[in-house]
């Protein structure tokens, strides 16, 4: 493939690279549920897909009157990597596209999920990505803040070299896409017809580059990338 002009690539995961969010947001609504707030997985992706459970404390208190503690997010996580490990399955043509974008930088990519640590090294190995970021994995857990805030992408550029106006970002939430633009990076959006993904016009009004439809799409894209 032709030389991609950014100096780095930069995935967000869950909805990037993994399917995963209807499996996490089953688990979250069965819990929810035991705390009275009943909803339906579609509702809960509508409210959560893209932000940290732990960062909406304060909307969960309200409908159901319990505050969050360690103790009942360390039983979410553990319920939901459960189901992770049982259920998860890659986002089609997103392992070529990684190998591929990989071999073209000489391995300048690296992950930026708001999601733990555990949780995306549990995903990548189990659709066969570890090796690709390994090293290379940067978790809003542990920045100061989360997306929308631009700091895990910050985070990842600095941990590659490289200046976070020369990457690109991959997102499909219209948060993720904010955080990247934040961090001044070029953003493109990720938006396939499942439920689960910011949709194409969501994503545009949030300033995204371009729109694509299709992981066997992006190396190309990349590479025939012009800000002209």
């Amino acid at each position: 493939m032709s030389r991609i002009p950014f100096d780095a690539v930069l995935f967000d995961c869950d909805g990037v690279l993994v399917d995963s969010e209807r499996i996490t947001h089953v688990v979250l609504t069965q819990m929810l549920g035991e705390l009275g707030w009943q909803l339906s997985v579609d509702e809960a992706m509508g409210i959560f897909v893209g932000k940290a459970v732990k960062d909406e404390a304060a909307r969960i208190q309200s409908h159901t009157g319990f505050a969050l503690t360690e103790s009942w997010l360390e039983g979410f996580r553990a319920r939901r990597n459960e189901a992770l490990e049982r259920d998860l399955v890659e986002i089609p043509g997103a392992p070529a596209a990684v190998r591929a974008v990989h071999a073209a930088l000489d391995g300048r990519i690296a992950v930026a999920s708001g999601a733990d640590r555990r949780k995306v090294e549990l995903q990548l190995r189990k659709v066969g990505l570890l090796e690709c970021f390994d090293g290379r994995i940067f978790s809003g857990h542990e920045t100061p803040r989360s997306k929308p805030h631009p700091d895990v992408y910050l985070a990842a550029a600095a941990g590659l070299g490289v200046e976070p106006g020369r990457c690109a970002v991959i997102e499909d939430t219209v948060t993720g896409a904010r955080a990247g633009l934040a961090a001044g990076a070029t953003v493109f959006g990720y938006s396939p017809a499942e439920p689960g993904h910011s949709s194409a016009a969501a994503l545009r009004e949030a300033g995204v580059a371009h729109v694509f439809t299709d992981m066997v799409q992006l190396p190309a894209l990349l590479a025939g990338w012009s800000n002209t």
